[in-house]
C-alpha cells in the first residue's frame, strides 16, 4: 500500500510539473541546459527523479516506476505478450518474472474457475 501511495504522490508532482512547463506532447522532460528541448540524458532524468522523490519524501527508484506500470497493466487484464512489448523484454518469461500480481488478481481468477466448474461439472 505504501508503494501506491508514493506512486501516488509523484503523479502529483509529476501533474505539477507539467502544468508548469505546459509540455502537452513529446519527451515528459527535455533537455533545457542544450536549448535543443530534446529528450534528457538516461543520467539526467535519473537525477531529476531523485530531486523530485526527494522533494516528496519518497524513496522510489526510477526503475520501480517501470515494475508498477506493467504490474498495474497485467492487473487490469492486458496479456502478457503485449505488456511484455510494451516493456522491451525480450521475452515473456522475463516479464513474468518481473511483473508481481497483486493477491486479488489470482483468487478473482480462482473464485471463476470455481464458479465455471460448478456451472459446468468436473472435466474428464
Amino acid at each position: 500500500m505504501w508503494v501506491i501511495q508514493s506512486l501516488n504522490r509523484v503523479h502529483s508532482l509529476l501533474r505539477l510539473y507539467l502544468a508548469r512547463t505546459g509540455y502537452t506532447a513529446g519527451p515528459l522532460f527535455r533537455a533545457s541546459i542544450n536549448g535543443t528541448g530534446g529528450p534528457v540524458s538516461y543520467s539526467a532524468a535519473h537525477h531529476r527523479w531523485q530531486k523530485y522523490c526527494g522533494a516528496a519524501r519518497v524513496d522510489i527508484e526510477i526503475h520501480q516506476s517501470r515494475h508498477s506500470h506493467a504490474t498495474e497493466l497485467i492487473n487490469v487484464g492486458v496479456s502478457i505478450e503485449v505488456v511484455r512489448k510494451r516493456v522491451g523484454h525480450a521475452s515473456t518469461e522475463t516479464t513474468q518474472i518481473y511483473t508481481l500480481l497483486a493477491d486479488k488478481v489470482p483468487d478473482a481468477e480462482i473464485r471463476a474457475a470455481r464458479r465455471k466448474h460448478a456451472a459446468t461439472g468436473p472435466r474428464d
